[in-house]
């Protein structure tokens, strides 16, 4: 099971996302749905989004459309900053950099802790 929690740090105009564990279908449609309840209140270009995926696991191949319609999110929101912090875990900075690159995300960095 998967679960999220989102922040916003308006002085310091930043979006705190922290997800952990394995996302099933119903899991992500939640977190997409709380993502937009967020970015209602703000101006997105103006904010950086800082992803907390140090407890994430490698997302399953059914859930991978769900993380790469995430990310077009991002783009298409058009936040300045995207990072992605995870652990030392080659296969999820693979996946993650994969996505990121299919949906031609330029202004985000992949943080190992």
């Amino acid at each position: 099971m998967g679960s999220f929690n989102i922040q916003l740090d308006q002085a310091g105009k930043v979006m705190k996302v922290q997800v952990e564990g394995t996302f099933s279908t119903e899991d992500a449609m939640s977190s997409v749905e709380a993502y937009h309840k967020s970015t209602a209140s703000i101006s997105v270009p103006e904010y950086d989004i800082d992803i907390d995926c140090t407890k994430l696991n490698v997302s399953a191949p059914d859930t991978l459309p769900i993380l790469e319609g995430c990310f077009q999110l991002y783009k298409k929101d058009g936040f300045k900053n995207i990072k992605l912090r995870i652990a030392k875990n080659p296969i999820l900075k693979m996946q993650l950099n994969r996505i990121a690159r299919s949906v031609q995300l330029t202004n985000y960095e992949v943080v190992e802790e």
